[in-house]
């Protein structure tokens, strides 16, 4: 048997070697062109969105945390001729203001936790001040002045109760804010619709959304309970004079009720006063005027409606209707309005608008639309009736009344002409001349 020669192995062996270098070879450089092409599109992809190469990663975090985050709503913009004032300091949507008695401040209470306390005479300036009232574990749907503007009450939204807060100045003018130790106990069983404080300071009114309304002493006790029978309460208000309660709701006229109290200053009893009849569907919203002397009401039959309510009540007398105006939008949608304290002029808030009116006339003088980015949740005229303040988003916006002072003017040129003596006529004079000033700077006097 011959043995194959030397040479001749070592070349199949060599032979060998080289095609497996080779296949070794074409395995790994078709790996490494697909990791290239991998690595191509994806840095294709990045310089197609802008980015540097060596931040993807980066990035594509930053993209992920951006999805999670929530979006920052932008503040509605709004512009008006008549528009005195925007008030900017919440960063959550306002639900309810209040001007204190004296005319120096307004209170205003938003979901971010904060009540804050303006000073009116900025109004006007370029900047508004505010001090701010932080609402621990909770926030405010509503706000109160005390009669003598050193505290002020809210409700809260989760507690479900009343908490007061005391107002001490500083030596630098500004104000601490300390809430009580204990809240008020919770009684309402349905969610409360709004809140007061008599201008006398004998006792505090709350009102749910059911039938309840609840008469306090300021230490937190329940004096009276009230049961309206109206099927639910829309709304509840403590008049101006103190005397009065009052509630509206899904009956068509308004409730009116006495809360008595002795020589002394104790509490006697709650007594059914008079009532508003007059519309023919459920009733949204009332106001009084400053005196108590005069009430306007708005329905759900399309109408608001003014009342002369300045009569014997204990003789049987009842209200008298003055006037009654046409509002459509009521009919359709749930509406606000707020009186002026002379009850000159209506501002009726229905969704984002409001509309104003001559009460005497019952003619609309003025509109103001898409004011808020969301609808209106309160309307008030400060104690001049010189501005009308509205909220509804992050921001209270003021309104020069060019109605009240067109009003002014009708009224004054109607007494000079009925005036006997000098002096009457020169204090009429002056009121005149003022309220046709105040219109002419605003653009607002008819020629």
């Amino acid at each position: 048997m011959e043995l194959p020669q030397l040479p001749e192995l070592m070349g199949l062996s060599l032979l060998l070697g080289l095609l497996a270098l080779m296949a070794t070879a074409a395995v790994a450089r078709g790996w490494w062109l697909r990791a290239e092409e991998e690595t191509s599109s994806r840095s294709a992809g990045q310089k197609a969105n802008g980015l540097p190469l060596d931040k993807s990663l980066r990035s594509k975090k930053q993209k992920q945390h951006q999805r999670v985050r929530k979006e920052k709503p932008q503040q509605h913009n709004f512009t008006h001729r008549l528009l005195a004032a925007a008030l900017k300091s919440h960063s959550g949507n306002i639900s309810c203001m209040d001007f204190s008695s004296n005319g120096k401040y307004l209170a205003t209470c938003a979901d971010d936790r904060t009540v804050r306390i303006w000073s009116t005479k900025d109004f006007l300036q370029r900047e508004h001040r505010s001090m701010r009232a932080n609402v621990e574990l909770d926030h405010a749907t509503l706000v109160r002045f005390s009669p003598d503007c050193r505290a002020f009450i809210v409700w809260l939204a989760n507690g479900d109760t009343l908490r007061v807060f005391k107002m001490t100045k500083r030596e630098d003018g500004g104000y601490t804010f300390t809430a009580t130790p204990e809240d008020f106990p919770k009684k309402h069983k349905a969610p409360v619709v709004n809140i007061g404080i008599a201008d006398t300071g004998k006792f505090i009114m709350t009102a749910s959304s059911d039938t309840t309304i609840l008469i306090w002493n300021l230490k937190g006790h329940v004096l009276s309970t009230i049961n309206t029978n109206q099927m639910n309460n829309t709304h509840a208000a403590i008049s101006p004079c103190s005397r009065f309660v009052a509630s509206c709701g899904f009956t068509p006229d308004v409730k009116v009720w006495e809360v008595c109290f002795g020589k002394k200053g104790d509490f006697q009893e709650v007594v059914r006063a008079f009532e508003l009849k007059g519309h023919s569907a459920a009733v949204h919203f009332f106001a009084f005027s400053n005196d108590s002397r005069r009430m306007a009401s708005v329905s759900k039959d399309g109408t608001w409606k003014l009342w002369d309510t300045d009569v014997e009540y204990k003789k049987q007398q009842d209200p008298y209707l003055l006037r009654t105006g046409c509002f459509e939008e009521a009919s359709t949608m749930p509406c606000r309005l707020a009186l002026s304290p002379d009850a000159q002029v209506l501002a009726l808030a229905s969704g984002s608008s409001i509309h104003l009116y001559n009460t005497r006339r019952g003619e609309k003088e003025e509109c103001f639309e898409q004011v808020h980015g969301e609808c209106i949740t309160d309307l008030s005229f400060d104690i001049t009736g010189r501005l009308l303040a509205s909220c509804g988003d992050r921001a209270v916006r003021l309104f020069h009344n060019t109605p009240g002072h067109r009003a002014v003017v009708e009224e004054m040129q109607g007494l000079l002409k009925r005036a006997s003596n000098e002096s009457t006529r020169q204090r009429l004079q002056q009121q005149l001349t003022q309220a046709q000033e105040a219109l002419r700077s605003l653009g607002a006097l008819k020629k």
